[in-house]
């Protein structure tokens, strides 16, 4: 495995599924650029705490199942599953305690060890679609 696969492993399977924000200052640069699958774009270590606060919060037991990784020179892609379970306000829908998934596509760019810009795309129609099938 590369170190590029190793970092973006850790950061989905030790961070996000932990929930683990000490991690975040030995995988990014302080002042790296992130699009999250759920639309913000923010800024550096702090504002991505806040985002991942803000999913593991509303989703409990919040899980990124990687399903392919590809590497090319600073560049790793993915294709994932992001789950967990709906307890918390999320795009206006009251939490249900219901299981969503959706799909996600990320993009990582690296600058020596750690990433510098991470950007996913996200299937929000569909997580929007589960949330309001939950909430009827």
């Amino acid at each position: 495995m590369s170190h590029q696969i190793a970092v973006v492993t850790r950061f989905y399977k030790e961070m996000w599924d932990h929930a683990d924000k000490s991690l975040i200052p030995g995988i990014f640069h302080p002042d790296f650029t992130f699009r999250g699958s759920l639309g913000p774009v923010l800024v550096g270590h702090e504002q991505f705490a806040g985002y991942v606060d803000f999913v593991t919060g509303a989703l409990g037991s919040y899980t990124s199942d990687i399903l392919e990784l590809v590497e090319q020179g600073d560049k790793v892609a993915g294709r994932l599953r992001f789950h967990g379970y709906h307890r918390q306000e999320m795009f206006g829908f009251a939490p249900t305690g219901k299981h969503v998934a959706w799909a996600g596509a990320p993009f990582f760019t690296f600058e020596g060890d750690k990433v510098r810009d991470l950007w996913v795309l996200g299937d929000v129609h569909g997580l929007i679609e589960q949330l309001k099938a939950n909430a009827g």
